[in-house]
């Protein structure tokens, strides 16, 4: 009986998914170290204008609008598992080269930008690769609560994993987190090696292109009743998300005067609201159905923001509360919405399109997403940090009615 065909209650009770959760969870943990220690080393160690501080940022997301559409295509025609090994490793080499860099007297905001360029191609094909392997491991019926467990774990990293960066850099120096947090990617690497090579063979049918493979992508996305204002939505939500996150660190750190470490609780809030939003996803989206999960995620994200942008004067104490309040809200959203939008596009798309599918998606997010932290940086330097963050809940605003207005609501896989 095929992966899809069998019932499985909880799906860590399946040694692929486990597997895979678990080197994934590493990688989570190694994201959100490496987040903080970059902002920490960009601003603080290499002093960045609030301009260079976006170019940082849509370096990272810059690949997949340079070759987004490929890699999808690619990942297609390749088996997923070597294709995260290769992958994972290439990106812990790369993230390991800023802390032998700065060793050396010869990292500069601009070497950063390039090397996590680089990074970030691979990861592309590792994103592509990593959505399109999950529907082999867990059946379709159990989609939404292997997303939910991915995404529990995804958020105890980010709880966690910032104020252990925070210590980290306080007891030795920020390159003590780099070092860590290229590590882990090459543990990923490893731990995705362990999973049993039962992955199908890509089919073998009959290609003109790549090309003609992007185009097929994109129709299914973008003809389909409740993909099409899905993938709209979401790229909407990207752009004022990228907004945010680039000017989230100069915000906390800069204006409101809060330490690495409070900043590094700041994200912690995020993460812990995260996994409290994705122990609920599976529960939501069985009461509400998955279409409307993600609409009232988006909403509460919404609201957070706004609450960012009137965060008061209350010392640094109170300040900080206030803060990790509205981050809490805005990582419970995120842990809500997440589970149940991947468990819909895995469940809707047919197996032989998850690869282009899932990298046109992801293409489309993060190009917005290099527009938005260049946007972010620009406009932080003319309408402050404040009027950025009203803003960017104007444009979750949208993002949200875009969802909440089309055939999504009472949408169900």
């Amino acid at each position: 009986m095929s992966t899809h065909e069998r019932t499985v209650g909880e799906p860590l009770r399946l040694f692929g998914f486990r597997t895979f959760w678990v080197a994934n969870t590493v990688g989570f943990f190694g994201m959100s170290i490496t987040t903080l220690a970059v902002d920490v080393l960009v601003i603080q160690g290499l002093h960045a204008s609030e301009v260079e501080v976006g170019v940082v940022r849509a370096a990272q997301f810059a690949p997949y609008l340079l070759i987004g559409l490929v890699a999808g295509a690619l990942v297609d025609r390749w088996r997923r598992r070597p294709t995260l090994v290769i992958t994972n490793l290439a990106q812990g080499f790369l993230l390991l080269l800023l802390p032998l860099l700065w060793w050396l007297d010869a990292l500069t905001v601009w070497v950063v930008a390039g090397v996590l360029l680089i990074a970030g191609s691979f990861a592309v094909f590792a994103a592509a690769a990593e959505q399109s392997f999950l529907p082999d491991l867990v059946p379709r019926n159990s989609l939404v609560m292997a997303n939910a467990r991915l995404g529990q774990s995804m958020t105890v990293a980010q709880a966690a994993g910032p104020p252990l960066a925070g210590a980290l850099m306080a007891w030795l120096n920020v390159t003590s987190a780099l070092v860590l947090g290229g590590l882990t990617r090459v543990a990923t690497a490893v731990l995705v090696n362990r999973i049993p090579d039962e992955e199908p063979a890509p089919e073998v049918r009959p290609r003109l292109t790549l090309g003609s493979d992007i185009v097929s992508g994109l129709k299914f996305i973008y003809r389909h009743p409740t993909l099409a204002p899905l993938a709209l939505s979401t790229h909407i939500w990207f752009l004022a998300n990228s907004i945010a996150m680039t000017i989230l660190g100069l915000f906390v750190l800069r204006e409101l005067g809060l330490t690495a470490a409070g900043y590094g609780l700041v994200l912690a809030a995020a993460g812990v609201g995260g996994f409290l939003g994705a122990l609920c996803a599976p529960w939501v989206g069985r009461r509400l159905r998955e279409g409307n999960a993600i609409i009232v995620g988006r909403l509460l994200c919404t609201t957070a923001w706004l609450a960012m942008s009137l965060t008061p004067e209350l010392g640094a104490t109170g300040t900080l509360m206030f803060v990790c309040s509205a981050q809490l809200l805005y990582g419970f959203a995120m842990g809500l919405e997440d589970p149940n939008e991947m468990g819909y596009w895995q469940a809707v798309t047919p197996r032989e399109m998850l690869g282009r599918v899932n990298a046109t998606r992801r293409s489309a997010n993060r190009s917005t997403a290099v527009v938005g932290a260049l946007l972010g940086g620009l406009v932080a330097a003319v309408l402050g940090f404040r009027g950025t963050l009203i803003v960017v809940t104007a444009v979750f605003t949208i993002a949200s009615l875009v969802a909440a207005l089309s055939p999504l609501r009472g949408a169900r896989a």
